[in-house]
């Protein structure tokens, strides 16, 4: 791996927690519009642009790319924001609920995305990679971080936890109750250094940010007849959390209708599947290869049995689910793209399945395990994709706590 300090941008302190934001993929338009309510300097304005346009815009129109543009270049010349006089490594802490994760933010160079040693596990929808690129594009920025992860490393939790010893340059709480706490590392020192000897770095969270940043970086390559290598569009915005720290939750599914079966069918064909059904289970499956059912007001256990011989996504739950469940017995052929099925963040709890049940907004819920950090990034390793939605990392990342430019 590869880290470089970078001088970017950074919201004055005292307005920093009205600056930063949810990441722009976590809530919808009218959720964003309801969140920067009596807020202009929300970075939302920027990385949702459209909330600032009148309800039915086109997200896509090149008008929206020009307010984001507009509200970007307000927050700078109106003081929100400071530029950094040097470059700067960041150490960034969230706390929640007891669980803390503390990351170093820098930049990674493209060149490590593209040799494989940053990893993905996760294909990236066009229309979504398609936007992302063309709003870096237009603000000359990365707004909002790319969430890495990597095998925990001693010599990094030593700097790590020597540097937050200091004042805080940022320290609140959001409306979410997250509490983030930002330390400047200027230079980056040791840091750096220590990088050099990790191996391989993960994208846990951010695939269409890193996509689109990566084809940023080539597209300026590409049109810059006096390009180096040493630019700023050569890099992209990340947070580097050790492996350890990371809390994954599961991300659970509603699927709409029972594919012309009623409810007892249903179960019918599931033990002629699976097996026989555990009676009242628990909401929450307890270990892997198992899912819990909630349909006709009742919760039932699911056995979900890999082969042995099977490839490792393959033997995944979500893979499971959808191999003996969702595809033969209710039609669903591919998750990504079908309207009949929904997927809930495990953040929202087993409640709101069982509420959407039961007031008929879907017809059956899926509540999952949550995939392993060690088996995402052993999936990572072996160059295999994950299913949709497989994975749900919780606390988000604040987007606008330091914002790398170019």
């Amino acid at each position: 791996m590869h880290i470089h300090p970078f001088q970017g941008l950074r919201p004055d302190p005292s307005v920093v927690h009205r600056v930063a934001s949810v990441p722009y993929d976590v809530v919808t338009t009218a959720e964003a519009r309801k969140l920067v309510a009596g807020n202009p300097l929300s970075l939302l304005h920027v990385i949702r642009p459209e909330i600032n346009h009148p309800e039915g815009i086109d997200p896509y129109a090149a008008k929206v790319y020009a307010t984001a543009k507009e509200h970007f270049d307000r927050l700078q010349n109106n003081g929100q924001f400071i530029s950094e006089t040097e470059p700067c490594l960041y150490i960034y802490q969230q706390e929640v609920d007891g669980h803390v994760q503390c990351g170093v933010a820098a930049v990674c160079p493209i060149d490590d995305y593209d040799k494989g040693v940053i990893k993905i596990h996760e294909k990236t929808r066009k229309p979504k990679e398609d936007d992302r690129t063309r709003l870096t594009h237009t603000l000359s920025a990365n707004p909002g971080p790319v969430f890495l992860t990597y095998r925990d490393h001693d010599t990094i939790n030593t700097l790590v936890k020597s540097a937050t010893q200091q004042p805080p340059l940022y320290a609140f709480t959001a409306p979410d109750g997250v509490a983030h706490t930002v330390w400047r590392v200027p230079g980056g020192g040791d840091l750096v250094r220590a990088f050099d000897s990790v191996p391989a770095a993960y994208v846990a969270d951010g695939h269409h940010r890193s996509a689109s940043a990566v084809r940023v970086g080539r597209e300026r390559r590409d049109r810059d007849p006096h390009h180096t290598g040493k630019e700023p569009y050569n890099a992209f915005l990340c947070v580097l959390f050790p492996a350890s720290q990371l809390r994954v939750l599961p991300y659970n599914r509603l699927v709409h209708d029972l594919n012309g079966l009623s409810p007892e069918s249903f179960r019918k064909k599931l033990e002629a599947t699976l097996g026989p059904l555990i009676e009242n289970a628990s909401p929450t499956p307890a270990r892997p290869q198992t899912a819990s059912l909630y349909i006709d007001g009742k919760w039932w256990g699911l056995p979900l049995v890999a082969e042995a011989a099977a490839p490792l996504v393959d033997q995944l739950d979500v893979s499971l689910l959808q191999n003996l469940i969702l595809k033969p017995l209710l039609g669903i052929e591919d998750p990504r793209t079908s309207d009949r099925i929904d997927f809930v963040g495990g953040i929202h709890g087993t409640e709101a399945l069982k509420r959407s049940v039961d007031q008929g907004k879907a017809a059956v819920a899926f509540s999952m395990h949550p995939l392993s950090i060690k088996a995402l990034m052993s999936i990572a390793d072996a160059g295999q994709i994950l299913p949709p939605k497989s994975t749900w990392f919780e606390p988000k990342l604040c987007s606008g706590l330091f914002i790398h430019t170019f």
